[in-house]
């Protein structure tokens, strides 16, 4: 339930404020009205209007598989949401589920009250729950929703095993290094400047380097840090981004991986659309808005400015680098077939596959690379700091 403060005028015209608990804003009023109150102001208390942020897919995906499920059991929307308020773990969705059922008792379409919330329901999410309420399919298509959330939770948490690994190891490296600058080898040049004598040259370059780390280390961070910042304002920026979008789809090691979930992405939304009926110039640009890339999103934006020009999606999509001839191929058998979203799927399957495969061979592929990664660095201080004990006798005479 809300919390409601309001200001009125008892019988007597004495002013009174207060708060108090109703499940909508008319209900609020009403409450008043039966105490007879004269209203002057009733407004939603501010710890209810919390900043909406982005669910995890994996609760949107339970939140509507449950939602479906009770759709088709028969109950209305407004008591299916009221339930779902109440069981929700998520505060956060809590709430904004709270706010949908006070909009749809207020007269608004389902479809209208989630398109409210733009940072949890995607375009994706709000156009087919306004095409299951059209058909009057909405069970159906929210289940293909779920699935489509639960899919493409899978193939996030894909992702992140992938980085994750090789982020811990190099960071881990990172702090190892800076250690060893900071602490280890002071103590070393100390002990070397005792000890008199030429150093090797490996040895004088790595006093050198932790000399300059430890007299530059506040600047170099500041400047990393400005680096990082005028990068992800740059980011925000239509060129900007579209340039990095464009390199990460083309990085040495990670670009193939970072292509494959893309296509696998850019598959399965589209199939869950034309699956769902949605018009398929509508479908297609609620591919392009979820593509998170621009270079995919710049693609189908094209296409559809080809289709509109009588070229056919495989032709459109054929232009552009990113989608290999496999995939086009596979969607112009879809297009003479009938069978678009069949085939999608299968794409989507397919590239899904890709991933867990790119995921395992990149794991296996970096563990190697950071070991000698690890050996060549730390290794080569260590031994630079060594070399002058195996000449020891020397430094003392």
């Amino acid at each position: 339930m809300a919390v409601f403060h309001y200001i009125a005028k008892d019988r007597q015209g004495m002013a009174l404020s207060g708060n108090l608990e109703a499940d909508i804003l008319q209900q609020a009023i009403s409450v008043l009205h039966n105490k007879e109150l004269v209203v002057i102001s009733v407004k939603e208390e501010n710890t209810c209007e919390i900043k909406e942020r982005s669910v995890s897919l994996d609760e949107l995906a339970i939140f509507t598989r449950e939602l479906a499920a009770m759709v088709g059991a028969g109950i209305t929307i407004v008591r299916a949401l009221r339930i779902l308020c109440e069981q929700t773990e998520n505060k956060m969705l809590a709430a904004v589920t709270l706010k949908l059922r006070e909009d749809v008792l207020g007269g608004a379409n389902f479809c209208d009250a989630i398109g409210k919330h733009p940072r949890i329901f995607s375009p994706l999410y709000s156009i087919m729950v306004k095409t299951g309420e059209i058909s009057g399919n909405l069970k159906e298509i929210l289940v293909t929703l779920a699935v489509y959330l639960e899919k493409a939770g899978n193939l996030q948490r894909r992702i992140r095993a992938a980085m994750v690994y090789p982020s811990i190891i190099v960071i881990m490296a990172a702090l190892i290094t800076a250690v060893l600058l900071i602490k280890v080898v002071p103590t070393f040049e100390g002990i070397f400047k005792t000890l008199g004598g030429e150093l090797p040259l490996a040895t004088q370059m790595l006093l050198m380097v932790s000399t300059i780390f430890r007299k530059y280390l506040i600047f170099a961070v500041i400047l990393i840090v400005a680096l990082l910042f005028c990068l992800k304002k740059y980011s925000k920026t239509p060129s900007g981004r579209e340039m990095l979008d464009r390199r990460k789809l083309w990085l040495p090691v990670f670009g193939p991986l970072i292509r494959k979930v893309a296509i696998a992405r850019f598959a399965r939304t589209f199939a869950t659309t034309v699956k769902s009926a949605v018009p398929l110039l509508t479908a297609l640009d609620i591919v392009a808005k979820t593509s998170e890339n621009k270079i995919i999103e710049k693609a189908v934006a094209i296409t559809i400015s080809d289709i509109r020009n009588g070229e056919s999606i495989s032709g459109g999509l054929a232009k552009n680098s990113v989608f290999p001839p496999m995939v086009t191929g596979m969607i112009g058998i879809g297009e003479s077939t009938g069978q678009l979203s069949d085939m999608l799927t299968t794409i989507a399957d397919l590239y899904e596959q890709q991933v867990d495969s790119a995921v395992d061979g990149l794991t296996a592929m970096i563990e190697p690379l950071v070991i000698g990664f690890l050996g060549i660095i730390i290794g080569g201080i260590v031994l630079a700091l060594f070399m002058p004990v195996f000449t020891i006798s020397q430094l003392i005479h």
